[in-house]
């Protein structure tokens, strides 16, 4: 086998070491302690210690470990789960891991693009509410949020206390029934200039884009939102069943 063949199987294999300790790092496994040496991971993964350093180096350039001369290779940041099994706020998701603060920065009464106003079922023109938020927990920032809401709930925000609250709680609140489903899509994309500003993330660094329609309980879409996650503070969690649950006993 020639060296480039090997140098291509030595990488692979460091991808498929990396997936395992990535997985092993976000589900809080080394807390925010040391990993193993390598040697240790070299003998649990059935790899050579080449491929389980290629592999640490991929980890440290997601942000996920630092390896230092002496000390060894530690947990360098806590990737937080984010659930998608129910629909939820992000600080009724997280509320284990610390405190939710949002900070407005954009909330005005704004006559929608066409798109926005289709997607919430609206005739062309008709206001809505338009808000802006960067959320952080603990202190750190992890999300810029953009929301389009529809304005007879939408209007009651603006003298709610949306520091503390998640909108979906105050929601249920103005409307008097609880919220329904949402139609969810998630996607990677690069941070912009200003998003990355305002998150502290390197320029175009990799983002978690969430795009989320939310209904009310009677099927009436109300909420729109583009939220754009640090990729190296949160990860997105799910079960997914082959069948539905009311076929599984059939």
């Amino acid at each position: 086998m020639g060296d480039g063949a090997a140098a291509r199987r030595r990488a692979d294999r460091a991808r498929q070491v990396a997936d395992l300790l990535r997985r092993q790092i976000v589900h809080g496994q080394f807390a925010r302690g040391p990993l193993p040496p390598e040697a240790a991971l070299a003998r649990e993964f059935g790899a050579s210690r080449n491929t389980v350093r290629e592999a640490l180096c991929l980890l440290r350039e997601e942000g996920l470990v630092e390896r230092c001369p002496g000390v060894g290779t530690t947990v360098a940041g806590e990737k937080y789960p984010h659930g998608l099994h129910r629909l939820l706020g992000l600080a009724e998701t997280l509320h284990e891991h610390g405190q939710v603060t949002n900070q407005v920065r954009t909330m005005t009464l704004i006559e929608p693009p066409a798109a926005v106003s289709h997607r919430l079922g609206l005739a062309p023109g008709e206001p809505v509410v338009y808000l802006e938020r960067l959320r952080r927990l603990g202190g750190l920032p992890l999300s810029l949020d953009l929301t389009y809401l529809v304005r007879d709930v939408g209007e009651p925000l603006f003298d709610a206390d949306l520091e503390h609250n998640d909108i979906f709680v105050l929601l249920e609140t103005i409307a008097g029934q609880p919220l329904g489903a949402a139609e969810l899509t998630l996607e990677a994309v690069n941070a912009d200039p200003h998003t990355a500003a305002v998150l502290g993330a390197p320029r175009a660094a990799a983002l978690l884009m969430v795009e989320r329609l939310t209904h009310l309980a009677d099927g009436r879409p109300v909420d729109l939102e583009f939220i754009r996650f640090r990729g190296d503070r949160l990860t997105m969690r799910g079960r997914l069943n082959r069948t539905a649950e009311e076929d599984r006993w059939l």
